[in-house]
């Protein structure tokens, strides 16, 4: 039995557009790609709240093979990502091969044929050899647990689903979260609220961001001189190889950058007993460390005010705190992030024996091989799957890394000939998790603290706990030897 296509791939964000680009280079046209919107983007078609950017320099936060000369920043806003990520799928042709508003909901493997059906909320089905699921961990907004949320009268913004339509101006405004959304919203919106409150359960590491505008000579040399913008885009990807040391053990490095925190925090913070408040009692890197040189200095304002007692419950008119105080809003906003670490998707793959993945990872945490292949889902791969997240660099380079990989499965799988599938060994898959977890040991992100990089029971299922270099060696190539080859 002929697929429709040979490869199908699911998301058309830079993941999918990464995959894609991999197939076209290397010959390989024959593939589709789904996407659940009407338009391309991922991440940065959804997040457009106020002050969205990337919170890793430019250089490194683009594809290395299709670089962007054109950087208006050193930090780059959502506007100019988006437009990047769709120029790429313009100038590559991709457009042909996507299919909007296809939610693919239900991908079930056969053991007769080897191909994958894939099908969509419309009910519309496509048979592909390989399937490559490019979704991302961050397209799930979470909402917290708090009493009465469906009752507040006024305006409800989570950051991930904002409404541009809707004006602040004048508004009394709370912001629920200090994570990565937070610090990027609360100083652009600062400004123009009448009244604005900080909730804040954690207080987060804030590090020196250095944002400056691209002087327009430079953008003309890195058109003229391209090697020059590879060399410092290697620069700038060292510099945060050396940070991330901070997180897996060394202890110089980690006092360092605390110290730098820590003084940034007296500089930028005037008044003693609020800075005592917003100073983190955790582990340097246990959370994530977020980047900004506005967020700060905002609780300077005497429009803006940071609350650290507990939210008890959500009223008809604002929110009311543990201590029993009413505060009254016009509008809040929940900077609340997204349910990475559990699976709350509806859709379902099936594999081998009917096996349903999602099913898996929900009873005993989501775990895969190089964050690619899950044993018992044959001819199957993901981009950015489970313990492929980082905190320290960009995400692409882990993506570059893992396509890598893929190709050279997808090399293996063509040579095993047609109909063949490749299933992954469950003692591969077991093994390297199991030493995977233990290398969690001796890491930040095992001293205690809670965050979205742990599971409902503690399992770190979010995060590779080595450097982006160490990923790359480990993607090179694949190793025939542990997987199940069947030919049909």
């Amino acid at each position: 039995m002929k697929p429709d296509f040979r490869v199908g791939i699911v998301g058309a964000g830079f993941a999918g557009v990464i995959a894609a680009l991999r197939l076209q280079q290397s010959g390989r046209d024959s593939f589709v790609i789904f996407e659940r919107a009407a338009s391309s983007g991922g991440t940065w078609r959804d997040n457009v709240y106020p002050g969205c950017a990337c919170d890793v320099p430019s250089n490194v936060y683009s594809i290395s093979f299709v670089p962007n000369p054109n950087w208006s920043k050193g930090y780059s806003p959502q506007a100019e990502i988006l437009a990047y990520l769709r120029g790429i799928i313009n100038d590559h042709k991709l457009e042909h091969h996507i299919r909007y508003n296809s939610d693919i909901v239900r991908s079930e493997f056969s053991e007769t044929s080897g191909l994958w059906t894939l099908t969509d909320k419309a009910g519309q089905s496509v048979t592909v050899q390989q399937v490559i699921m490019a979704t991302g961990p961050f397209n799930r907004p979470k909402m917290p647990d708090i009493a009465g949320i469906e009752g507040f009268k006024g305006l409800k913004l989570h950051s991930a689903r904002w409404d541009t339509r809707q004006d602040l101006t004048g508004k009394r405004v709370a912001v629920i979260g200090t994570g990565a959304s937070a610090i990027q919203i609360v100083p652009e919106i600062a400004p123009i609220v009448s009244s604005l409150v900080v909730f804040q359960r954690t207080a987060p590491w804030i590090s020196d961001r250095m944002d400056s505008n691209v002087p327009d000579s430079t953008k003309a040399n890195y058109q003229k001189y391209p090697w020059l913008q590879r060399a410092i885009r290697n620069v700038v990807y060292s510099v945060m190889e050396l940070r991330g040391l901070l997180f897996i053990g060394n202890t110089f490095v980690h006092n360092y950058v605390r110290q730098q925190c820590l003084q940034k925090l007296e500089r930028e913070v005037h008044d003693p007993e609020l800075r005592a408040k917003l100073t983190p009692h955790y582990k340097l890197g246990c959370k994530r460390i977020l980047t900004s040189d506005t967020y700060l200095p905002v609780f300077n304002r005497q429009n803006v005010k940071l609350e650290t007692a507990g939210i008890l419950e959500i009223t008809e008119s604002g929110i009311r705190t543990v201590d029993g105080t009413e505060h009254e809003f016009e509008a809040i906003i929940f900077a609340t992030g997204f349910e990475v670490a559990e699976i709350t998707t509806d859709a379902q793959i099936i594999g081998l024996n009917r096996q349903e993945l999602y099913n898996q990872w929900r009873e005993h945490g989501m775990e895969a091989f190089k964050g690619a292949s899950v044993s018992g889902f044959p001819n199957l791969n993901f981009l950015l799957g489970p313990n492929t997240g980082l905190g320290h660099s960009s995400m692409i380079g882990m993506m570059e890394a893992q396509m890598n990989y893929i190709m050279d499965y997808t090399v293996l799988l063509e040579h095993s000939g047609d109909g063949a599938y490749l299933n992954l060994k469950p003692e591969v898959q077991r093994d390297y998790n199991t030493k995977l977890q233990s290398l969690f040991g001796t890491t930040v992100w095992a001293s205690g603290c809670q965050s979205w990089y742990l599971n409902s029971s503690g399992k770190i299922t979010t995060l590779y706990p080595r450097l982006v270099e160490d990923f790359r060696a480990k993607t090179k190539h694949v190793n025939a030897s542990q997987y199940n080859v069947v030919r049909l």
